[in-house]
């Protein structure tokens, strides 16, 4: 899933302070589930919002709303009455969300509330975890599932720096070493041999190296 944190108060009161209406719409999927964007946060920034700017003496609406996903049209269009009756909107979706919403609504200013930061999983309940870098093009199957161009802080791709102690990267003491979990892995699937195979330079203009992406399903085109 998508990772994403709440941006500092400030920023937001700053980035929203010019307009009288204000519509936060939360994010119902990814962003829910790492506890940065779902009904219950768009309902406490709302109404942390509400008493910084009564407290500041400033008179501003803010109404609130939560649709599924905002990274496809079919649910932001649920959004699209209240964002008429507001001046803007603060997006508590990731970077992907906002920018589906700003091209939906071109004469709508929308503004991001949170901070996009990885693609992840939750390693146990309030504990996200960087997973995939999304490069384009997946090794994980040589690696027994554990992906070394994000976990491993060098990006190595044919075995370990030396480096790491006990399994802890030297870079981070609070980072697992990555290949000493390939080493692990593969040992327990009978797969160290996968280790024998030299894996080339990567090529990353898979990546967004190589500008933005896109993906076409001609199947899926109506």
């Amino acid at each position: 899933m998508i990772v994403g944190e709440q941006k500092p108060i400030e920023e937001i009161k700053k980035m929203v302070a010019p307009y009288k209406k204000l519509l936060i719409l939360g994010c119902g999927t990814c962003v829910k589930t790492c506890f940065a964007g779902g009904e219950d946060e768009t309902a406490a920034l709302a109404s942390a919002l509400r008493m910084a700017f009564r407290t500041e003496g400033v008179s501003i609406e803010i109404d609130e709303q939560t649709v599924e996903r905002q990274c496809e049209n079919e649910f932001i269009q649920e959004a699209a009455k209240k964002i008429g009756e507001n001046d803007a909107v603060l997006s508590l979706a990731c970077g992907a969300g906002v920018q589906a919403m700003a091209r939906r609504f071109p004469k709508e200013p929308v503004y991001p509330g949170l901070n996009t930061t990885f693609i992840g999983v939750q390693e146990s309940h309030g504990v996200f975890t960087e997973e995939c870098s999304g490069c384009g093009n997946c090794e994980l199957g040589n690696f027994g599932g554990i992906c070394p161009v994000t976990r491993c802080s060098k990006k190595l791709l044919n075995g370990p720096c030396g480096g790491s102690q006990k399994g802890i990267c030297e870079v981070d003491a609070n980072t697992e070493c990555a290949w000493q979990l390939i080493i692990d892995r593969l040992k327990t699937l009978g797969q160290l041999n996968n280790l024998r195979t030299y894996i080339p330079p990567k090529n990353w203009k898979t990546s967004n190296s190589g500008g933005p992406r896109k993906l076409v399903r001609e199947d899926h085109i109506i």
